[in-house]
């Protein structure tokens, strides 16, 4: 990753690279971003499964003295929702609980969803399966669809 810190749009998603792999947020304006974080003080570190938080948190205390860029990659495949509609389906998410898997429920899974209404991943191979209903479920007020 080059040090890049663009300057980014409400709905746009952020990549963050991290050991292993990359973290991912949505922003949703005023410097502030929605994330999957552990429960708790520390937004950086986490067991590969487990229980994460929805967080809106600063984009820069996420980022720490990381470098992120700004990659809607998967505009060219799917139509990003309308803002308002990403931004509120963000904001209604803040606090809750959510199970989460490095292979199938991960933060990009998260983002992606929020932006496009379709919860995917480059961070995993298709091999290891589809992304899991349950966020279908848990972000939609559990009707499943």
């Amino acid at each position: 990753f080059l040090q890049l810190r663009e300057e980014p749009k409400p709905g746009d998603l952020i990549e963050i690279p991290r050991t292993g792999s990359s973290h991912w947020a949505l922003y949703v304006g005023d410097g502030y971003v929605v994330h999957l974080a552990p429960p708790g003080e520390n937004s950086e570190a986490g067991a590969p499964t487990g229980i994460r938080v929805v967080k809106r948190e600063l984009l820069m205390e996420v980022v720490g003295n990381c470098s992120y860029k700004v990659i809607n990659h998967l505009d060219h495949q799917y139509k990003p929702r309308p803002i308002k509609e990403m931004l509120n389906a963000g904001k209604e998410m803040v606090g809750k609980e959510m199970e989460y898997s490095d292979l199938s429920r991960n933060c990009e899974h998260f983002v992606t969803d929020l932006r496009y209404g379709k919860a995917r991943s480059r961070q995993v191979r298709p091999s290891l399966g589809a992304p899991s209903p349950f966020w279908r479920s848990a972000w939609n007020g559990g009707n499943g669809s």
